[in-house]
């Protein structure tokens, strides 16, 4: 009896130094910093990712009647803070959100050749300053950005300023001193790429004015209805008195938007139609963003997450990295970055993700530590309005995710790269073959889709642990087994890991002598066990052909 109780002390003792090495291990290893420039942002289409609240599900007798996958589909706010709850973004490594516009939308349906299509996609704003119905209440979009930033995830919500939504008998047209409906744009200037109409019926905003226009009589109306139209009106005149802005058309709709990050304390922005928009105009935007945002932060001291500053993403369409700073209209050549955005949205990335990783790897390092030192590009492969997506059939989402996850620069996981939600959708017109619901079933019930989400999730953790995968200067250390490493250093902080992909399943060695000491103890993140250094190499043997290697 007392031999049973000596060795039941002994391994109480042996588990208590175990976990008090393990807790000090933690203590000691230095907190990464989140960084915008390699963040791990998963972009969500609100309607269309998970059903939280099905009572919202039909408002403004909105019918089923519209084309396929071009009706609302219940996806919701509330659903998007479940997932966050449930840790479904954490166990992806994702640090920031980005949905899909949430304002109130057109209420009823219009056919742009497509079929008959509801604003399920946000893009079709009816009015600025109330969020739609369909995806939830404004104290479910507080509620989103309490639980994501306790979780560590930022916010980034979707800026339209270019455009209303389509006219419809239900949703009438803006004044014709608020928008311009004719003159559609041709696209061979810059001239005509901005001060236009994208597409017949999508009310184009007279972004250039400065004269001072009446609110549209439909929204003194509706806020009149609602019992908010002193309270709105107050604050207008207190925005135009502290700015000293024309009450022009774009300055209305800065101030709503910033609107969302000073009661909020949204992170970001992710702005459409740049190019569309003078280029003026995000210089304001970007002023009046910066100027709530540390107007949150000073009234809500207590839930600041970071010294970073408000980040905002341009979808300047066609945009490529190897461009640079600058967008050339072919008459003109723009700089969207200095004073304007952190960062631009990549079209080339689909294209270069068929190169070797290498080859992907160095190009990506170069360009964004010379030319676009100190901003950023968020790199994609699908998204919701690429009608020419990387690997729409699915057949290469392993080696996609590897590619996108591990690129110098942002990385913008599309809902469903993740778990290989198909693309290409039966009877679907246009750009509704890339919009259908988060397969959420293929999850629980295919192991292909089940294997394909736990390597994006390795990759997706190991980048948000290490701000060197994503803002860290690459450099191959061997082709052949092809290993690299990545460093990255601000202020007293420093992060460096190694790389190997593409090797052999089983044992494997990998020359770390240049990068890690001898006797240093690693964690293969991949594989999950620990190795020690030795001889200048690590001998792993797991059956995984990846390597993601860090400082234990």
């Amino acid at each position: 009896m007392k031999k049973l109780i000596l060795i039941i002390f002994g391994l109480i003792f042996i588990t208590s130094c175990k976990e008090t090495k393990e807790s000090n291990m933690t203590e000691n290893k230095p907190q990464a910093p989140f960084v915008w420039e390699g963040a791990n942002l998963y972009f969500l289409m609100t309607d269309r990712f998970n059903n939280g609240d099905p009572s919202n599900d039909k408002n403004f007798e909105r019918t089923n009647d519209a084309a396929k996958l071009r009706g609302f589909e219940g996806g919701d706010i509330e659903g998007i803070t479940q997932k966050i709850q449930e840790g479904y973004f954490s166990d992806l490594g994702v640090n920031a959100i980005w949905l899909t516009p949430i304002v109130e939308q057109i209420h009823a349906a219009t056919d742009e050749g497509t079929g008959l299509s509801y604003g399920f996609h946000g893009y079709w704003a009816k009015d600025w300053t109330s969020l739609d119905p369909n995806f939830g209440t404004k104290e479910d979009l507080k509620q989103l950005v309490e639980v994501a930033h306790s979780k560590g995830i930022r916010i980034v919500l979707d800026a339209v300023i270019n455009h209303t939504g389509p006219v419809t008998n239900e949703d009438l047209v803006f004044p014709t001193d608020w928008v311009r409906t004719d003159n559609k744009c041709t696209y061979k200037n810059y001239e005509s790429t901005v001060t236009c109409t994208l597409v017949k019926n999508l009310p184009d905003i007279r972004t250039e004015s400065n004269d001072n226009v009446e609110l549209p009589l439909q929204l003194v109306d509706k806020w009149k209805a609602e019992g908010r139209y002193e309270k709105e009106i107050a604050e207008l005149d207190a925005f135009f008195k502290r700015t000293g802005y024309p009450r022009a058309p774009r300055f209305y709709i800065i101030k709503w938007l910033t609107d969302y990050i000073t009661e909020f304390g949204i992170d970001g922005y992710r702005a459409d139609t740049v190019k569309h928009t003078e280029d003026y105009v995000w210089r304001e935007f970007r002023t009046e963003c910066d100027y709530s945002f540390a107007e949150w932060k000073k009234n809500n001291p207590d839930k600041i997450l970071d010294d970073n500053g408000f980040y905002l993403v341009g979808e300047v369409y066609n945009y490529n990295i190897s461009s640079g700073k600058y967008f050339d209209f072919g008459d003109k050549k723009v700089n969207y970055f200095d004073g304007e955005f952190n960062s631009l949205i990549n079209f080339e990335f689909k294209y270069d993700a068929l190169k070797p990783y290498e080859a992907i790897f160095s190009k990506y390092s170069g360009i964004l530590h010379n030319q676009l030192k100190g901003f950023g590009t968020l790199n994609y492969l699908t998204s919701h309005d690429d009608g020419s997506p990387f690997d729409a059939k699915r057949e290469k989402s392993f080696d996609a995710m590897t590619k996108l996850l591990l690129a110098p620069g942002t990385s913008q996981t599309y809902y469903g790269d993740e778990t290989a939600r198909p693309l290409i959708i039966e009877g679907t017109v246009g750009d509704a073959t890339l919009r259908s619901f988060m397969n959420w079933d293929a999850i629980q019930n295919n192991q292909e889709n089940k294997d394909l989400l736990s390597h994006s999730q390795k990759l997706g953790k190991f980048r948000a642990h290490h701000p060197a995968i994503g803002a860290g200067i690459h450099q191959m250390i061997t082709q052949n087994p092809y290993v690299f490493y990545r460093s990255y250093s601000k202020g007293t902080y420093n992060d460096l890991v190694v790389v190997g992909l593409d090797l052999e399943q089983g044992v494997k060695t990998l020359d770390v002598s240049k990068i890690f000491k001898e006797g240093d103890l690693l964690h293969d993140a991949y594989s999950n066990q620990d190795v020690k250094v030795k001889n200048g190499n690590v001998l792993l043997d797991s059956k995984f052909s990846i390597v993601l290697l860090e400082l234990n």
